[in-house]
């Protein structure tokens, strides 16, 4: 058996003080996400990070909570429903699941229910464009410490990276296309990443350089002129110097500037959640009016899209090629057969 296993980065199990305590702790316990030595890092995160961030922390989330959960776990369950779709009216038969790198459905326990489920074959795709360490690299570690202890391991494909396809590019286009039709176009376009310490950029991490690839194979698909689009850098933590330009106070400059109107995209993020309508949507947006912008339009993340939905379809056809997921006519016979014959009994 054959699967697929898309992982986000991970949520609060709900807009609380606790149970966001309980995430920042795995989160920001991560050495990838925090390179800082253990013996000076961790008596401040438990000293003082989780004692003050958890409550403005649920705070915010509160402000973007969607009925069915946290919107990046909504948004990542329905983009999870409809790759499985896609690839099953395309004729394969496989699992498709989800994960969370932190938070729930976790990592390990996902993996756990396909060992379960008998699958023998599988490909991780983390749902992150760009590479970073932070990100992706962390991701390939939690997998690593679950198979140390598998006594019979699948055979796994991993994709690190894919900033730069097509299918992914025409997607952003696609979805920046139809929101200028409804709202119309900004003098602007910011295309804000999410920033890393500059330190990694230092180290020789791709990141940075992926996300300028991202937004310049975006700003042709759109057929801008280089002075209409900008790329900046979100949600800098600590003191260190992050990833420049950051994002909002460059939005603060171009409303000085007198720049009337702005869109603001998140290419690097496929799902919108704390970052993007908190962040971007709110704080950003109060910044720029208040510093004298006049129209500040967010323009929201892929979500389940249909052109995304066909982006992540080819990225995992192509990495399935040689493994044995398409159903001969037979089996997909007797797949129809039982999926009407579990809808008639519902239907009794």
């Amino acid at each position: 058996m054959c699967a697929v296993l898309l992982v986000n980065l991970g949520t609060p199990d709900e807009p609380t003080a606790s149970a966001l305590r309980r995430y920042l702790a795995e989160f920001l316990s991560d050495p990838r996400v925090v390179e800082i030595p253990r013996l000076v890092w961790l008596p401040i995160l438990h000293g003082i990070i989780l004692r003050t961030r958890p409550a403005r922390s649920a705070a915010k989330y509160a402000s973007v909570w969607m009925p069915e959960g946290s919107p990046l776990a909504v948004w990542t369950q329905r983009q999870t429903a409809a790759l499985d779709q896609a690839l099953k009216s395309s004729g394969h038969n496989l699992l498709v699941r989800h994960a969370m790198r932190y938070g729930n459905p976790s990592l390990p326990s996902v993996l756990d229910e396909l060992r379960r489920a008998g699958v023998t074959k599988l490909l991780v795709l983390p749902l992150y464009p760009q590479y970073a360490a932070a990100t992706t690299a962390s991701i390939h570690d939690k997998l690593a410490q679950w198979t140390a202890g598998a006594r019979r391991m699948p055979e796994l494909r991993f994709v690190t990276e894919y900033h730069d396809d097509p299918a992914y590019i025409q997607a952003l286009a696609d979805k920046l296309q139809a929101h200028w039709q409804e709202h119309g176009q900004g003098d602007k376009l910011v295309l804000s990443f999410h920033g890393v310490p500059e330190r990694s950029l230092l180290l020789g991490d791709p990141y940075h350089c992926q996300c300028y690839k991202t937004g310049r194979l975006l700003r042709e698909a759109l057929g801008l002129p280089p002075e209409r689009v900008l790329i900046t850098f979100q949600s800098r933590f600590g003191k260190a110097k992050w990833l420049e330009p950051y994002t909002e106070p460059t939005l603060i400059e171009l409303a000085r500037q007198g720049v009337q109107s702005v869109d603001v995209m998140c290419p690097g993020f496929v799902a919108d959640c704390l970052e993007t309508l908190e962040e971007i949507a709110q704080e950003a947006r109060e910044a720029y009016l208040a510093a004298g912008g006049k129209r500040f339009s967010f323009v929201p993340c892929l979500n389940d899209s249909a052109p995304w939905i066909a982006a992540l379809q080819g990225l995992v056809e192509r990495q399935l090629k040689g493994w044995p997921t398409l159903q001969t006519q037979d089996e997909a016979a007797a797949s129809a057969q039982r999926e009407l014959a579990l809808k008639l009994g519902a239907a009794d």
